[in-house]
């Protein structure tokens, strides 16, 4: 298993780490098979989206917004981010990837994001190679 340390910017983001990953690939020595990408926080999550438009983005992080506002009066956690705590179980914080070539396979226009819901932070996804059988 390969730990990645991915610095978030603000306090809601998708931060691209399809690279950051694809880079790790080697030094884990998965050239076939299935990558396992988990994100051990509760309030960051994992989606593979479309990384061409930016605009994307910003859309999904506002209709989560819409759906599950910061702040709601009938939030009972106390640390002020239920919100982020929700938003993570509707997007997940794991990811099975398909590995060929000692690369990602992903469509066309897909990329992996780390889903960030109460940043800034510091923040670690945790690779774990499955090679093929």
């Amino acid at each position: 298993m390969k730990k990645l340390w991915i610095p978030t910017p603000k306090r809601e983001v998708l931060v691209n780490v399809t690279a950051a990953i694809e880079a790790a690939l080697g030094e884990l020595g998965l050239a076939e098979g299935v990558l396992h990408v988990y994100s051990p926080h509760t309030t960051a999550g994992l989606v593979v989206q479309e990384g061409a438009d930016p605009m994307v983005a910003e859309d999904l992080l506002t209709r989560l917004a819409e759906l599950v506002p910061r702040g709601h009066p009938g939030y009972r956690h106390l640390e002020g981010n239920a919100d982020a705590h929700i938003k993570t179980a509707l997007v997940g914080n794991a990811l099975l990837l398909p590995v060929a070539g000692g690369r990602l396979v992903l469509g066309t226009w897909q990329q992996v994001f780390l889903a960030e819901f109460d940043g800034p932070r510091r923040r670690q996804l945790w690779l774990t190679p499955l090679p093929a059988a």
